[in-house]
């Protein structure tokens, strides 16, 4: 447990994060982002992937309004919701939110800071900062058109637009809609994915992933010469290899005194293009 307003459950190849101020719909207030410092302090120790969700059927209904009031100009400049979603966007592992209900405002932006979002059907989302007179400045004037495209964040931030499960599908802004529990069930089952894959490997992918444009190809190069020299690489492919050898010995032994043309398998006339397939979840590198 990092704080009473986030709850933190050690899941082993995972953290699980939960916001946890039900009775004011996760609303974000300062000892949220406390609490959210703490936990991405341990987190770039640790280099494990988070998945962060809500409490009471609500993933954030925004900044808590009644301590936004009371901030100047001063409070503006130090961006304190914005540094700590910085923060959580630039964690190490991959981040997996899973959003139930409201995810508005600062909400949504905690949000657009994750890797990967989950939507539950009952899921609104959008910034409606205008109407409160402030903009939402703690990453969804420029996260948020990364994401669905510059048209409809636009429409979003100007008209304060909430948008549905259905419709954050189809925009891109999430990955699936599933009920509650299997919502929470994909983010672990993705979690658990990532931690049997190669931990530099997924973490310069996602360095990759968000660097600007101008970046490519060359920090692609960069990233790939590391881990081409990495013990981790030869390991993981000498024991690709090894699979594949015993599956064709095992292919092989089984055909007997057959004759070869008719017990071919299908994806020898193909070479190696059955070696890139994805492997299943036993057999991952």
């Amino acid at each position: 447990m990092t704080g009473a307003s986030l709850w933190v459950v050690d899941r082993g190849s995972h953290l699980l994060a939960t916001l946890n101020r039900p009775e004011k719909r996760n609303a974000i207030d300062r000892d949220l982002i406390d609490s959210l410092h703490l936990l991405c302090a341990r987190l770039e120790v640790e280099r494990r992937t988070l998945v962060l969700t809500g409490s009471g059927g609500d993933f954030a209904a925004g900044a808590d309004i009644a301590q936004l009031r009371e901030r100047g100009a001063t409070e503006a400049l130090a961006g304190i919701n914005t540094r700590a979603f910085q923060r959580v966007r630039a964690l190490p592992m991959p981040v997996i939110a899973v959003l139930d209900g409201y995810a508005l405002g600062g909400g949504a932006e905690l949000a657009y800071a994750a890797d990967i979002r989950i939507a539950t059907p009952t899921l609104r989302i959008g910034n409606p900062e205008t109407g409160l007179g402030i903009i939402a400045a703690a990453g969804a004037t420029w996260r948020l058109q990364e994401i669905v495209g510059d048209a409809l964040a636009a429409e979003m931030l100007l008209t304060g637009r909430l948008l549905g499960a259905d419709e954050a599908l189809a925009a891109g802004l999430v990955t699936a809609v599933l009920e509650p529990e299997a919502a929470l069930a994909k983010a672990v089952e993705l979690a658990e994915r990532i931690a049997g894959l190669d931990p530099a490997a997924t973490q310069a992918t996602k360095r990759a992933l968000q660097a600007p444009a101008s970046a490519h190809p060359e920090i692609d190069l960069a990233e790939q010469a590391v881990l081409f020299e990495s013990p981790e690489k030869h390991r993981r492919m000498t024991a690709f290899l090894e699979r594949r050898s015993r599956a064709a010995a095992d292919t092989d032994a089984g055909r007997g005194d057959r004759p070869a043309a008719s017990s071919a398998p299908a994806d020898a006339e193909h070479g190696d293009a059955a070696a890139v397939r994805e492997p299943r979840r036993e057999e991952t590198p």
